[in-house]
């Protein structure tokens, strides 16, 4: 069984040192996705689509987040909270497997460990939001029971 949240620590690393250095995305997939997931195939093949998808799809998850922070500009976010806002829309969009409250939960505590003590809060509220909209839009397409919820609040 893969390690979900090593991968998506993995996959922020990776879009962080990407927009960072400038180095390729072929350069980022070989060097940190290869060396922190592994030979794992599923493991990799989840690290890279979320990668792939993330960057994209990011003038999209722009827009998104942008239409929920309101008096505040996106170039002022903090770094790693914007990349785990676009990963977390990503997850929501385009991973039909993956629960939206394992998402934003997985969000929440991600930011807890690498940006600021009120990323938490920031995150769970952008997502809600987010969840909100973009299910009012039909653009959350989850398969099997139980797979959108509102998220827990924390």
């Amino acid at each position: 069984m893969i390690n979900r949240r090593l991968v998506r620590e993995t996959v922020l690393q990776s879009i962080y040192a990407h927009l960072q250095s400038g180095d390729t995305i072929q350069y980022i997939t070989d060097t940190i996705i290869k060396e922190n997931v592994g030979k794992e195939k599923e493991a990799r093949r989840f690290a890279e689509k979320l990668f792939f998808r993330t960057l994209e799809n990011e003038s999209q998850f722009n827009e998104i987040i942008e239409s929920h922070i309101q008096n505040w500009d996106i170039h002022r976010l903090a770094m790693i909270d914007l990349i785990v806002l676009k990963m977390a829309l990503c997850e929501f969009m385009f991973f039909e497997e993956i629960p939206t409250k394992v998402t934003i939960n997985e969000a929440i505590e991600i930011v807890k460990k690498y940006s600021t003590a009120k990323s938490g809060k920031f995150v769970n509220g952008i997502l809600d939001a987010s969840l909100l909209e973009l299910s009012k839009q039909g653009k959350i397409n989850k398969t099997g029971r139980g797979l959108i919820e509102r998220s827990t609040g924390k």
